[in-house]
């Protein structure tokens, strides 16, 4: 008999560039052999350069959204990427806690590739005290958990204890991604307990958009393939780190990462 497929939900914001957001979200899932389904909270005027405009949609239809894929498939991960404003981030949180789903990704997705906000600053300590308790994983890049922690961080040392700091807001696990300090990229998971480290060598290009939506796509989608957390991280980062070898050469900024790539070849 024929396993039931996994069912991955991304709640995030659509990229009209097809780089990163709701677009890469769904590419990965595809890759990774899971169901994907959306909650689109926003959308951007988006290309390899810059985010031209972004329009948010109401609370009231993210949350229509959600019950409609909930209630009639079901949803056995979640990841969350951009959601803009305190109402959306809120109206999130609460569905997270009113459901049982097993897994829960959080990338608090701040600031764009090129530097445009994609997160009301209103929002911020929505995120920190309502929406990262509900998580089983948060993902943050360096520039996010300086902004949660409360800390600058320029050193392996000052990373672990931005984790510290991160996972006492309430969440289960911290994985601090690495790539904005020099040398290889490696990213620090805390589970509460022990620290562990991911590593893979830098790679030189400017084709990296849409690579912390990925990277957190991909461990949702592990997570829900019944992946152990530090396993899902694992396959998670292989997979990130061929799409960027391989990215696609698109547009006059950064382009976006190659999702094409098989998880068959990778785990």
């Amino acid at each position: 008999m024929r396993e039931p497929i996994r069912r991955v939900l991304t709640i995030a914001g659509s990229d009209s560039g097809g780089g990163a957001g709701i677009q890469a979200d769904l590419k990965t899932f595809s890759a990774f052999g899971v169901y994907g389904m959306s909650v689109v909270t926003s959308v951007t005027a988006q290309n390899t350069v810059r985010v031209h405009g972004v329009e948010a949609l109401s609370p009231e239809f993210v949350s229509l959204q959600f019950e409609a894929v909930y209630a009639d498939i079901g949803v056995d991960s979640v990841k969350t990427g951009m959601l803009y404003d305190a109402q959306i981030v809120m109206i999130v949180a609460q569905k997270l806690y009113s459901c049982t789903i097993p897994n829960v990704v959080v990338d608090p997705v701040m600031v764009a590739k090129g530097g445009d906000t994609l997160l009301q600053k209103d929002a911020i300590e929505k995120v920190k005290h309502e929406l990262l308790p509900t998580a089983t994983l948060v993902t943050p890049n360096i520039p996010e958990a300086e902004i949660l922690s409360g800390i600058r961080i320029e050193s392996p040392s000052d990373l672990r204890e931005a984790a510290i700091r991160i996972h006492k807001l309430g969440c289960g696990a911290v994985l601090i991604k690495g790539g904005h300090l020099k040398g290889d990229a490696v990213d620090v998971l805390f589970d509460g307990d022990s620290f562990s480290r991911f590593t893979s060598r830098r790679i030189a290009t400017l084709n990296t958009h849409g690579t912390g939506c990925t990277y957190s796509a991909a461990i949702a989608a592990g997570l829900a393939r019944g992946l152990s957390l530090k396993k899902a991280i694992q396959v998670a980062k292989k997979f990130v780190t061929r799409a960027i070898q391989e990215a696609i050469p698109l547009g006059k900024g950064h382009g976006p990462l190659n999702h094409f790539i098989r998880i068959e070849e990778i785990e």
